[in-house]
């Protein structure tokens, strides 16, 4: 009985909290420092691209079907390969790719003006979806993830940046398990709900390393 109070105590306590609003896409920072932004769907794929990038930053997309658009914030700075990396292995990570059980993906990255809602003749974009324009930029990944407490949030991203960045993290891997039996496990060490915890963790089958 005293653990169910203390679960529910904490939920109570994370769903009081300010929420930021970048919280409702998927967000870390990387090694170096740089915000990354990412969609969780369709819709919000498309206010990320459009509503939260700007001339200075970098967009990243993978070849398959079902891919989330990720924006590294450049700020005008220098980017460095790491930085590259870790926002291609989150692109990979949370893309249809986890669940069909890649090991990696191919993930590329343009300007931001190369983005477009225009089409070519003929062709319709459905919400979400861009056209690319010019030369992409591909860079090597393998599929990984992990969940960490950074500032009060709970921050979702590659394992070397949540490293960096988190006192406390869990890795996740891809495995059998339903989202719902890793979040409570995630829920032990790290805190947060139970539905912060699922909503942060790649679609598929998990599990802890």
């Amino acid at each position: 009985m005293a653990k169910e109070q203390a679960t529910l105590a904490l939920d109570h306590e994370r769903k009081e909290r300010k929420v930021e609003w970048y919280e409702k896409f998927r967000w870390f920072r990387t090694s170096e420092g740089f915000f990354v932004l990412g969609g969780r769907d369709a819709t919000s794929n498309e206010i990320v691209v459009k509503k939260h990038t700007t001339e200075a930053d970098l967009v990243f997309h993978t070849d398959i079907a079902g891919s989330p658009f990720f924006v590294l914030q450049t700020e005008g700075k220098k980017v460095g390969e790491h930085s590259l990396k870790e926002v291609a292995i989150a692109t990979a990570s949370f893309s249809r790719a986890w669940k069909m059980g890649l090991a990696s993906t191919p993930v590329f990255y343009v300007s931001s003006s190369q983005v477009s809602k225009k089409a070519k003749a003929g062709e319709y974009l459905t919400k979400g979806a861009f056209m690319i324009y010019g030369k992409t930029n591909y860079v090597d990944n393998v599929l990984g993830c992990a969940l960490g407490a950074f500032e009060g949030k709970l921050m979702a991203g590659p394992l070397s940046a949540v490293k960096k960045h988190c006192k406390d993290f869990v890795e996740i891997v891809q495995g059998r398990e339903k989202p719902s039996k890793v979040a409570k496990a995630v829920q032990k060490k790290l805190g947060f709900t139970l539905d912060e915890i699922i909503r942060s963790l790649p679609t598929g089958g998990v599990g802890l390393k």
